[in-house]
C-alpha cells in the first residue's frame, strides 16, 4: 500500500512540475525570485523533450509501481498520461521535439513580457 501510495505522489508531483515548466513563467511575473528555480526547471523540461531524456520522476514512479505489485507502462510520464488527453496518438520524437520547442516558446513569451512590463515600471516617472 505504501508503494502505491509514493508512486500516485510522484504521478502528482510530475503532473505539478510540468504545469511549473510551462506556466511557471507567470509565478515569476508576481514574484520574479521565483524566477531562479522556474528558469533550470523550464531548461530541464525542454532539454527532456528536446533530447529525449527521460526524467528520473518517470523509472522512479515505475519502481514503486512494480513494488507495490503492479506492472508499470511503457514509455514516459506525458506519454502515459498527458498524450491521451491532448493528443490521441502516439508519442512520436517530431511530437516530442515539438512539446519540446512549445514550452520554450511559452516561457519566451512569458519572460519577455515579464521583462517589458518591468522595464516599463522602471520608467514611470513618479
Amino acid at each position: 500500500m505504501a508503494y502505491r501510495i509514493g508512486a500516485e505522489l510522484v504521478v502528482l508531483l510530475h503532473f505539478a512540475f510540468v504545469v511549473f515548466v510551462v506556466l511557471g513563467g507567470l509565478i515569476a511575473a508576481w514574484w520574479p525570485r521565483a524566477a531562479l528555480v522556474h528558469v533550470p526547471a523550464a531548461l530541464w523540461g525542454a532539454a527532456t523533450a528536446l533530447f529525449g531524456i527521460v526524467c528520473p520522476l518517470t523509472p522512479l514512479e515505475q519502481r514503486l509501481r512494480r513494488l507495490a505489485g503492479d506492472t508499470g507502462y511503457e514509455g514516459g510520464f506525458i506519454e502515459h498520461y498527458l498524450l491521451p488527453i491532448l493528443y490521441p496518438g502516439e508519442l512520436t520524437r517530431a511530437l516530442q521535439i515539438g512539446l519540446g520547442a512549445a514550452a520554450i516558446l511559452v516561457n519566451a513569451a512569458i519572460y519577455a513580457w515579464v521583462i517589458t512590463r518591468s522595464r516599463a515600471r522602471s520608467l514611470r516617472v513618479p
